[in-house]
């Protein structure tokens, strides 16, 4: 199993059928990442931006800020619960002022009352 950190941008699989990787982010708290007992994740799911594309209103864009090779939308609307052995390699981490913004955007978008 991949070590992983809340905030890494990680490749993983939903299900472990799945012949696709797909992009995502790690929401999970450290200590949760860090147990041998716990066998998920909550992750946010990325997909490649089109060039010249609209930013739509519930996604934040990453970019090589974020160590990746290309800008990518971070999708705030749903939350994926993913097994940790899911996840096939960790391929950047979200850089700290790209954090404070998701976090902004899924409390936007889901609702959530403070």
């Amino acid at each position: 199993m991949i070590p992983v950190r809340q905030w890494d941008i990680v490749r993983f699989r939903i299900r472990q059928q799945d012949r696709d990787l797909h992009r995502g982010i790690v929401l999970s708290g450290e200590e949760w990442c860090a147990s041998a007992h716990m066998a998920n994740l909550n992750v946010l799911a990325c997909s490649k931006r089109v060039p010249g594309g609209q930013v739509k209103p519930h996604q934040v864009v990453l970019n090589g800020a974020d160590g990746l090779e290309f800008q990518a939308t971070v999708d705030a609307r749903f939350l994926y619960v993913i097994p940790k052995d899911g996840v096939s390699e960790v391929i950047g981490r979200v850089s700290p002022e790209r954090r404070r913004i998701i976090g902004r955007k899924v409390i936007e978008v889901l609702r959530l009352l403070l």
